[in-house]
């Protein structure tokens, strides 16, 4: 009877081995793909694969040859060496610019787990000396099961470390509580429908990122100028960040950050960002109109530095932004600010100046659907010198691979997949390699932090080619803003008339600046060794 079975399990191994290369054969012919079948198929894969050599590009698109800070334009879907790219998800490619994981083997974003506590709105910062180590704060959140009548807010914070799979990043050991002390302003000026602010006890919605130099948080809080404002500390006294010298001058004592006039009476989500000569400024608004201004250690702020670029800034947002004529539809700041230089690291010949070095954060669009809040991420390229203008807007909103899809009626339907999909709502980004602080290269990862339905607290690793590969250009041609860039042609044409300019080719009409068919003949590598 052994015998007769041992038979039995040698001849259905044989025979499985005989499907599986059957299978493989298959597979070979007819170019298909099974899990077993993949020969990369590890969580190394995605991250070997998505970095950058001299001489190779994996940009989407590329506009006047050997200009990198050109070369992220939009020009239709990504490459797809890898299968990554959006012909796999081809419904969302449409409307959206979908963004992968280069870590976890699935591709999709990765939890966040502080354990027996429940977390919403993370922030991801590389800790300063430890290995493979990230510092992860997140505002505490109650289950609305297990929720009290309460006032009383915190942000929680912990050394994390990534599961092997790379699907979830955990705390080494239990949290612990940010000593951010509440704060007490004037409660006359919580009023009406936001009168429960001045009952408020504690932070909300801290954002925790890296300057150039030392790590900060922006927090909101009880206000002394509105009823709710935003604060702001250096985040090295909030943590053992170990042995650093703490002056006076980084914000060593909190403080409330101000405004120019008038004040919102809840502000929120405000971010620093610093110039090429490193000075630090404040951006309090994208819109309705945008807002920004020189930030002083005492924490006040000069005038109203925006209104230099309104016109053309406006003309920006108004492109690539959807024009919604719903009332529940806002437009929100989201994250901090990192600086980018739109070469590759591992490039020698890139230097980071200011024709190629931008600030880069993240904003929302937020809509109700039945009561469902859906927001839309889109980034954005403001220029780091005066007058600090906008530079580029994602021509499409981003999605997180792993964001789940509501139901859509039919194929010819025109319900977005985006109107009843998971709520992620994006909170900071960070370099993630170890020592980066706020400056990167196009080649770099960087982390996208993000909360999920108000419950949960998720993130996702990406190559910073990879965010900015469908950008909507904005470029001055002669001081003036001559159009919206759409695809690689208009791009050539505002490129052409600055050319055509240069050689004394005058253009008389509005219409003959954008009518390609009237410029001169110029090749393009002319064109781009005298721009």
């Amino acid at each position: 009877m052994a015998k007769k079975q041992a038979t039995r399990l040698m001849l259905l191994a044989g025979l499985f081995s005989a499907g599986i290369l059957v299978l493989r054969l298959l597979s070979n012919h007819l170019d298909l793909q099974t899990i077993f079948m993949t020969t990369r198929h590890s969580a190394v894969a995605p991250y070997e694969q998505s970095q950058s050599y001299p001489g190779e590009s994996k940009t989407a698109c590329s506009g006047v040859p050997g200009s990198e800070a050109w070369s992220h334009c939009w020009d239709g879907q990504p490459a797809d060496e890898d299968g990554r790219g959006p012909k796999h998800e081809g419904d969302i490619s449409r409307t959206h610019h979908i963004l992968y994981s280069v870590s976890s083997s699935d591709r999709e974003y990765f939890k966040i787990d502080f354990g027996r506590r429940s977390v919403i709105n993370p922030n991801i910062i590389p800790h300063p000396e430890l290995p493979d180590t990230w510092i992860v704060t997140a505002q505490l959140h109650n289950p609305p099961a297990a929720r009290m009548a309460s006032v009383w807010f915190a942000e929680l914070v912990c050394n994390a470390a990534f599961s092997e799979d790379k699907r979830v990043l955990s705390c080494l050991e239990p949290p612990l509580q940010l000593p951010l002390p509440a704060t007490f302003g004037d409660s006359s000026k919580c009023t009406g429908d936001i009168s429960h602010f001045s009952l408020n006890v504690g932070p909300h919605d801290a954002r925790v990122f890296y300057g150039p130099k030392i790590p900060y948080t922006i927090y909101g809080s009880n206000s002394f100028f509105t009823c709710f404002g935003q604060w702001i500390s250096d985040f090295r006294i909030l943590v053992d960040w170990g042995i650093d010298t703490i002056h006076e001058h980084e914000f060593r004592q909190y403080r409330e950050l101000q405004r120019p006039l008038p004040w919102n009476a809840v502000e929120k989500n405000w971010f620093l960002f610093w110039d090429d000569l490193g000075q630090m400024f404040i951006h309090h608004d994208i819109a309705p109109e945008r807002v920004f201004a020189k930030l002083e250690t005492d924490g006040s702020v000069g005038p109203n530095l925006a209104l230099a670029t309104a016109t053309s800034d406006q003309a920006c947002l108004d492109r690539f932004l959807p024009q919604s004529t719903s009332p529940t539809a806002s437009i929100h700041q989201a994250t901090n600010s990192l600086a980018i230089t739109l070469c590759a690291r591992s490039d020698h010949s890139c230097q980071p100046d200011t024709n190629n070095t931008f600030v880069l954060f993240i904003i929302q669009q937020k809509t109700l659907h039945a009561l469902h809040p859906v927001y839309e991420p889109y980034v954005v390229l403001t220029r780091r010198t005066t007058p600090y203008e906008i530079h580029a807007i994602s021509a499409k909103p981003i999605w997180i691979f792993g964001r789940r899809t509501g139901p859509k009626e039919s194929d010819s339907s025109s319900t977005s997949f985006s109107e009843d999909s998971e709520m992620l709502y994006m909170t900071s980004i960070s370099w993630k390699g170890r020592g980066q602080k706020y400056h990167g290269y196009i080649d770099d990862i960087l982390f996208l932090a993000f909360g999920r339905e108000d419950s949960a607290a998720c993130g996702i690793d990406v190559t910073a080619r990879d965010l900015l590969a469908e950008l909507g250009l904005l470029v001055a041609c002669k001081s003036r803003v001559i159009v919206a860039f759409e695809r690689n042609t208009t791009l050539l044409r505002c490129i052409i008339f600055r050319c055509a300019s240069i050689l004394g080719v005058q253009s008389t009409t509005e219409q003959s600046t954008s009518d390609p068919r009237k410029w001169p003949a110029l090749s393009h590598d002319f064109c781009h060794h005298i721009v």
